[in-house]
């Protein structure tokens, strides 16, 4: 079973998100994180959460959320040699360029436009990516 960290601060995307895992039966283990910060505390395991391991296999990762947004936890991620493999798909309502060469700058594998939609999104070869990633 893949172990996907889905970083969200909408209850609605997150629900969405878990649909269209289970349209396609992809066998995963959605572990949620309202920001940046809070997906910081899962991955290091601090702040009294427990430490997600074995360490996800991909994360999600909204642009726009509260606290620590999207950009600055990417930035956190790939400096730290622990988690810098690990494929990050950036999942947002921005279609602002600025924020796709942020997130190309800092390693992303892929950009999918919101909602998180295997089969009808606008960035269909990115969903389809994370697809093939999950069901690897």
């Amino acid at each position: 079973m893949r172990s996907v960290l889905l970083v969200e601060d909408d209850i609605f995307d997150t629900m969405t998100a878990e649909k269209s895992f289970a349209k396609f039966n992809v066998p995963h283990q959605l572990h949620t994180a309202f920001n940046g910060e809070e997906a910081l505390d899962l991955l290091l395991g601090r702040n009294g959460a427990e430490a997600l391991r074995p360490l996800p296999e991909v994360i999600l990762l909204d642009l726009n959320m509260p606290r620590m947004n999207g950009i600055e936890f990417l930035t956190e991620l790939r400096g730290n040699p622990e988690f810098h493999h690990i494929p990050v798909f950036i999942t947002t309502t921005s279609s602002m360029e600025e924020d796709r060469a942020d997130a190309t700058t800092l390693g992303v594998s892929g950009y999918i436009l919101k909602p998180l939609d295997f089969e009808t999104g606008n960035d269909l070869s990115d969903s389809l990516s994370l697809l093939e990633k999950l069901l690897k």
